[in-house]
């Protein structure tokens, strides 16, 4: 792996002068015409437009966007899904799934919004209060078996042949 140096980068202002970004204001881009396989790990915000497979943690904003395809487990603090993603998400803020975006897999959230139109596949576990460390539970407890007591029960057929035998 090759650890690529980031420089602040100057972009137009609102009023038409020029403003210096620093490299926390970076975003993490895949493009379109990309593809990506393997651990993807991104230091602040990021934007997958293209295709990726493996994982990806996100220390910020995740965008996935509405031409991409991704089989990945995603843990990132805030999650939009605006393309197709197949895999586990775990967004500690909240998930958004546009109304192009398809989720296959399980979500665990802080809060969740979806839009008309945006499709989910899986089980998603909101929790406003956070989001708690260790090892999932259960939803739905299992059911305890009622304690059963046996006793006779009659037997129609036998009543049936009984009935039909006074006359045959």
């Amino acid at each position: 792996m090759t650890d690529v140096a980031l420089e602040p980068s100057e972009a137009p202002a609102v009023n038409g002068e020029r403003e210096i970004r620093s490299a926390d204001s970076v975003t993490t881009t895949l493009a379109m015409q990309d593809s990506l396989t393997g651990k993807l790990q991104i230091r602040g915000n990021g934007s997958l437009m293209g295709t990726f497979s493996g994982r990806i943690d996100c220390d910020g904003e995740l965008l996935i966007g509405p031409e991409a395809h991704v089989e990945a487990d995603v843990k990132a603090v805030k999650v939009t899904i605006a393309g197709f993603v197949r895999g586990n998400v775990i967004a500690t803020t909240r998930l958004k799934i546009a109304n192009t975006g398809r989720l296959e897999g399980d979500a665990r959230v802080g809060a969740l919004v979806v839009l008309e139109g945006g499709v989910h596949h899986g089980v998603i576990r909101v929790h406003p209060e956070g989001i708690p460390d260790g090892p999932e539970t259960s939803i739905i407890e299992s059911p305890r078996p009622a304690a059963s007591v046996m006793t006779s029960v009659p037997n129609p057929i036998g009543k049936v042949r009984k009935f039909w035998g006074e006359f045959f």
